[in-house]
């Protein structure tokens, strides 16, 4: 299985090499590691297995990039669909008895649909019915995705972030992260990921100055990426 995933990987290694970045197959053959440390807007890990969200089924592909914004910089954009389900999964946990497991085991992208204020005024109409859009204020929120984001996502809801996939790209604790549902771990897509992710960045990292003396921002602790399978690794 190893040498098989190999051959199917390869066009996706020769990307990242041309990119100076490093390709490791997982130990178990099941899944990829891409670490890109000399890039802009800053380094980027990419990994494609497992899935480690309930709400993502089979296999996921998860990034990071790494940009030093400002920690109270905290946005999500994520398939309007899921954000239904999410805050559905998220009523009924509160409305259990168990309620307390709700801030101990839920993950922030569940927790910041209640904590965090929904942005509903995007000035795109595709923006409004695809996607649910939440953030710190409202008023960053509007800064973060009018424009080239807004832009890209309209654009990725034509064929890279179809109707219903789902996927969360969330900005927090100075770095972005977008996770999203992939069956077979696909180049083109891949790339068209990495394009919104980094155009996310770039948008976040305009806001910085206007963050960097305001008072503190409401936040949240848990980790946003469980440990991979690889010993020494932090995700």
């Amino acid at each position: 299985m190893t040498r098989a995933n190999a051959a199917r990987w390869r066009p996706i290694q020769d990307w990242a090499e041309t990119r100076n970045a490093e390709f490791t197959q997982a130990r178990d053959g099941l899944g990829f590691l891409i670490e890109a440390r000399q890039v802009v807007p800053g380094p980027l890990r990419i990994e494609w297995g497992p899935s480690q969200r309930s709400y993502l089924l089979g296999t996921e592909l998860r990034m990071r990039c790494e940009v030093g914004l400002h920690p109270d910089l905290q946005f999500m954009v994520l398939c309007r669909m899921l954000m239904e389900n999410l805050e559905r999964a998220v009523f009924e946990a509160y409305t259990d008895t168990l309620k307390t497991r709700v801030d101990t085991d839920t993950p922030e992208e569940m927790r910041w649909l209640v904590m965090f204020p929904k942005f509903n005024n995007a000035s795109s109409q595709i923006l409004r019915q695809r996607y649910g859009i939440v953030g710190v204020t409202k008023e960053l929120t509007s800064a973060w995705i009018e424009g080239e984001l807004g832009e890209a996502f309209v654009q990725a809801s034509q064929d890279l972030l179809p109707e219903g996939h789902p996927f969360v790209l969330m900005c927090m604790r100075g770095n972005l992260y977008l996770r999203t549902e992939m069956s077979e771990a696909d180049l083109p897509k891949l790339q068209g990921l990495v394009r919104l992710l980094e155009v996310a960045a770039r948008a976040a990292m305009r806001l910085n100055s206007r963050v960097a003396d305001a008072g503190a921002w409401p936040t949240t602790t848990s980790i946003a990426f469980t440990p991979s399978t690889r010993p020494g690794d932090v995700y």
